[in-house]
């Protein structure tokens, strides 16, 4: 046994993370434009202004791409780029550039994967409150829909949002990504509503105009993983994942249920309503039809998981790693466990194959003197993290497909270039790409369908 035969090999990128081109060709700015150019929010003031120039250098990276045998290449479109107000007036020379992105992928046997948002809200529509106004679904809605009409019958998969606990947690409660804003518990609780009506009236229009498509919502947050596999323990991870025992103002954006239960299941948790349910708007239960039309997968981001354990009271705790646990260069915990119960537990609460569609790690990575990027620890780490995920495959969970993060060295968002999570090398000086060593190693293991792990 292994992974299914039709198991879904690639990688992914975001828009504004490496196309570059920030103001050219019509493009409007977007939150992330606004929030890298104000001094002290970036690390070294990086802005994603020039990133990894794919704007104009998209057939070479689509070329290294086929060579290096990638067959699946997720994406996103920047709104701002199409829709430079955000709704209204079209602008085609950024459709154009999609369109010739996804021909370019065709013609080299590569099959595109479209996230609509990937956290470039546009400016225009921030200034009228963003997610937090009541209109910002219908504003979504038609964005999907020029999107779902204008690449209709090259496409057959579309992503709805990327990580709404990011935009949402980081950009709206911590502040330590665009937006920027620290806003209270009933603001952000409403906004969470808006994006998941958001995706219902999207995920709608978009199988209206593109029959046969797959529907996409991408998940993330730390793994819960038991300390041990007893089944106490296994029960108390599993209930860190989906329940909300205590009201947190800050954590509950991490929650698994609250963000995945309305859109798998057609409902709110019943526990997570009793703490924050006072804040949702006025008849929102008029909204869950809508909302609950599943998507065609469970696609979730895993890169971390944190232990926990039964506390004996009925609970769980949590654990902290033992001194000297391994780390990435993000300062992240390894542990490749979270790439097995992560989709064991989605799989048993949703009953939807489960696609990871980011998982990667930042390394240290340099040019060596014989001129190659040598990273054993990245290769140690992707093999790790997928012998978890075939275990969970041949454990019963049907694991649809995996995604490198990344295919190119980027703008790490607040991060800026501090951060290396490639299998190609980016020197953002000349903009020359170098295959890390770990993408020959993950040639081999799509080539092969995972056999050579």
């Amino acid at each position: 046994m292994g992974f299914r035969k039709d198991f879904v090999w690639g990688v992914a990128t975001a828009a504004y993370q490496v196309e570059g081109a920030a103001q050219e060709d019509g493009k409007g700015r977007s939150i992330w434009d606004d929030f890298s150019h104000t001094p002290g929010k970036v690390y070294g003031n990086h802005t994603g202004d020039v990133a990894c120039d794919h704007y104009r250098r998209f057939r070479e990276d689509v070329a290294l791409m086929a060579e290096l045998g990638v067959r699946h290449y997720r994406f996103s479109i920047s709104w701002p780029r199409v829709m430079p107000q955000g709704e209204g007036a079209v602008n085609e020379a950024g459709l154009r550039f999609y369109d010739q992105l996804i021909d370019c992928l065709l013609e080299h046997g590569i099959q595109p994967l479209v996230t609509l948002y990937h956290w470039d809200l546009p400016s225009a529509l921030h200034r009228r409150g963003g997610w937090l106004n009541p209109d910002s679904p219908r504003w979504f809605e038609a964005y999907a829909a020029l999107i779902a009409t204008r690449y209709a019958g090259r496409v057959t998969d579309v992503f709805t949002f990327n990580e709404p606990q990011c935009v949402v947690g980081l950009g709206c409660v911590t502040g330590v990504m665009a937006p920027g804003l620290k806003m209270p518990l009933c603001d952000t609780i409403r906004m969470s509503h808006h994006i998941h009506l958001a995706h219902g009236l999207a995920a709608r229009r978009i199988r209206e105009a593109m029959p046969g498509v797959r529907v996409g919502f991408v998940g993330c947050g730390p793994v819960p993983i038991p300390a041990s596999d007893a089944p106490a323990d296994v029960e108390a991870a599993r209930a860190a994942c989906f329940a909300h025992p205590t009201p947190d103002p800050e954590r509950w954006v991490w929650s698994a249920s609250w963000w995945a239960d309305p859109v798998m299941l057609g409902a709110y948790p019943e526990d997570a309503l009793r703490h924050y349910g006072r804040y949702l708007p006025q008849g929102y239960e008029r909204n869950l039809a809508l909302i609950g039309q599943p998507p065609d997968y469970c696609a979730y981001n895993i890169y971390e998981g944190r232990r926990f354990r039964a506390d004996g009271l009925g609970g769980s705790e949590a654990l902290d790693w033992p001194a000297g646990h391994p780390r990435t260069a993000a300062n992240w915990p390894v542990t490749p466990e979270a790439l097995y119960w992560g989709p064991r537990f989605l799989y048993e609460r949703y009953h939807k194959p489960v696609f990871i569609t980011e998982n990667g790690m930042s390394a240290h990575d340099a040019v060596s003197l014989d001129g190659a990027v040598h990273d054993p620890n990245r290769t140690d780490y992707l093999n790790r993290y997928l012998h978890e995920l075939r275990r969970a495959a041949e454990d019963g969970v049907d694991v649809y497909g995996y995604l490198a993060w990344s295919l190119l060295d980027n703008f790490e968002w607040h991060r800026g270039y501090d951060e290396r999570f490639g299998l190609v090398y980016v020197d953002y000086e000349t903009q020359k790409r170098t295959p890390k060593d770990s993408a020959a190693w993950y040639r081999t293991v799509m080539r092969t369908n995972g056999e050579s792990l």
